[in-house]
């Protein structure tokens, strides 16, 4: 078995990613620990709670930071619904974290099973950051990072150049890329290219026939209209699930080891993920990042979580 803790921003294509891992029969989940992001907290710790009830996992949920580090919150109700989950009238109220603050789970599982965690974020990077600021040598004891942000290369999806996650919280960002720790960047370039499902392949989800296929199409219901209209695609797509499936099968992508700084201005200057592509900044490289990704691969992974 291997041991993951995954930090999310619960929201339609989060929820996605959960189910990937926590019904996979090789990962042991020790816990998930949420952000503000994508939706407020309490709306985030909710969603992530129904998933892990909705999969019959038992793995605890423990909120963490409400806000980034030094910026008021800005989230993505427009892109995934008020609710994070499309808008489709879930039962997404009632449920209890787990006591603790999720900066303070993060060392301690890390500790407790130093060399032997994969971390998967999925949403702003507020608690790992505060987690490294309280224990910085935490950073070595990660076996492996996989983060859902940034961009590798092309455009961005919250300005020309910037990714959401690495937008919201680029501070905390900058902190975690910049940590020592052994980071692996799957970016929403990955996402778009190789994770986007029309109507006809969204279908083929759901003829699986079992609840969970339903549900995590279902739920893609707001997101769906906004990838059509705002990005410019064929139908909603998945940057948390393809990341997962990076860190659950690391075959999945295909990667190049460089230098990525992250900028932490306003305006335009605000989170970009500056890949040093030609080694010019004759800084070493500290981040493998994604480049490209076997498709067949990622959808087979996304099929059995949910068969």
């Amino acid at each position: 078995m291997r041991n993951f803790i995954i930090d999310t921003d619960t929201a339609s294509d989060d929820a996605v990613a959960l189910v990937m891992a926590l019904r996979h029969p090789d990962i042991d989940v020790k816990a998930i620990t949420v952000v503000a992001g994508n939706v407020p907290l309490p709306q985030a710790l909710q969603n992530a709670l129904y998933t892990v009830e909705l999969c019959g996992a038992a793995t605890s949920v423990y909120a963490g930071c409400a806000k980034p580090l030094l910026r008021a919150l800005e989230t993505a109700q427009a892109v995934h619904g008020e609710d994070g989950m499309g808008d489709i009238g879930l039962p997404l109220s009632g449920r209890a974290p787990a006591a603790g603050h999720a900066a303070d789970l993060l060392r301690r599982v890390v500790n407790q099973h130093a060399g032997d965690i994969t971390l998967v974020t999925l949403g702003p990077l507020t608690n790992v950051a505060l987690a490294l600021l309280r224990e910085p040598a935490l950073a070595e004891r990660v076996a492996e990072c996989f983060i859902m942000g940034g961009i590798g290369s092309g455009h961005g999806n919250v300005t020309p150049t910037a990714e959401f996650n690495i937008w919201v919280d680029p501070e905390a960002a900058k902190i975690v890329y910049e940590s020592g720790m052994k980071i692996t960047m799957v970016g929403w370039d990955i996402s778009w290219r190789y994770a986007t499902f029309d109507a006809e392949q969204a279908a083929e989800i759901r003829r699986i026939g079992t609840p969970l296929a339903e549900f995590v199409v279902d739920i893609q219901a707001t997101l769906d209209q906004f990838s059509k209209t705002a990005n410019a695609l064929p139908g909603f797509d998945l940057p948390d699930p393809i990341t997962m499936a990076a860190a659950l099968d690391r075959s999945v992508c295909q990667y190049q080891q460089r230098r990525v700084d992250v900028t932490t201005g306003d305006g335009l200057a605000r989170g970009i993920t500056v890949v040093d592509w030609l080694g010019v900044s004759g800084q070493a490289p500290q981040v493998q990042v994604a480049t490209s990704a076997d498709r067949d691969a990622f959808v087979s992974l996304l099929k059995q979580s949910v068969s």
